[in-house]
């Protein structure tokens, strides 16, 4: 559990700084307090998708989760809740990257594909299921 804790944190972090960074760059005007948002909150999406890694049966329904499930599913989960906390800020940076004005809501699938890259990263160096918790 710990390996998979340090990696999905790891990972997670890096997408944050990235995050800020391109932020800054993207959106230089913008608040201080949006870019360290960015940061912790991609750690934290590590954080979730290393301890929802323990899970590889669903607790009530019984069907198998892997890892291309879980991670991309607690991602886009994570980006959706995060574009109504900054939709204006998310609908800026769209405009900045793509030049139209899109919906800030492709971030869902961005958090998909992080989410999907920290799960799958995770999964490989870490394990999955309840063995994780027996070392």
């Amino acid at each position: 559990m710990t390996t998979r804790l340090v990696v999905a944190k790891t990972i997670g972090l890096l997408f944050g700084v990235l995050a800020m960074t391109g932020l800054t760059i993207l959106v230089p005007e913008s608040p201080w307090l949006p870019r360290f948002g960015l940061l912790f909150w991609y750690t934290t999406m590590g954080v979730f998708i290393g301890v929802v890694g323990v899970m590889d049966i669903h607790p009530v329904l019984g069907f198998r989760l892997p890892w291309w499930v879980r991670g991309p599913s607690v991602g886009g989960w994570m980006n959706f809740v995060l574009v109504f906390f900054a939709y204006d800020l998310m609908a800026e940076v769209i405009l900045e990257v793509g030049g139209l004005p899109l919906s800030p809501f492709w971030f869902v699938l961005e958090g998909a594909v992080v989410g999907g890259i920290i799960g799958a990263a995770s999964t490989y160096f870490g394990g999955e299921g309840p063995a994780t918790l027996r070392e």
